[in-house]
């Protein structure tokens, strides 16, 4: 069975830094792609980033326009792990992040998050004023 650790989260100051990272373990797992997601309190859960395993020129990577410019996401395929370094973070980043993983051989990315079968337990980000 394939499972998802999210590790890094923590209280930063606005304008800070963070990086979190997001471990997969089981047998033969290796998800096209990888993303993260975040749920703020009384909100729903929002996409952040994602980036697929193979494309015919390299990693293909895609980001909310709230992210755009902040936060790069990237993947490590030998270690089956995401990392999503967070730049000039601000109060509104402030939520529950989620590390979720489409292991599906034909997908391609999305930002539905119905369309991932795994998740992490996920990790605590918040940004004071």
């Amino acid at each position: 069975q394939a499972q998802l650790v999210e590790s890094g989260g923590g209280l930063v100051q606005a304008g800070g830094s963070l990086r979190l990272s997001c471990a997969g373990s089981g047998r033969t797992f290796s998800p096209n792609v990888m993303a993260w997601f975040r749920q703020a309190p009384g909100k729903g859960r929002e996409f952040v980033a994602l980036v697929t395993r193979i494309a015919w020129n390299g990693p293909s990577t895609f980001y909310a326009d709230s992210v755009k410019g902040r936060f790069t996401i990237s993947r490590d395929n030998a270690k089956v792990t995401v990392y999503l370094q967070m730049n000039s973070l601000k109060p509104e980043d402030t939520a529950v992040y989620y590390c979720a993983a489409d292991a599906r051989p034909l997908s391609t990315g999305t930002n539905n998050p119905s369309s991932y079968e795994y998740w992490g337990q996920g990790t605590q980000v918040t940004v004071s004023a």
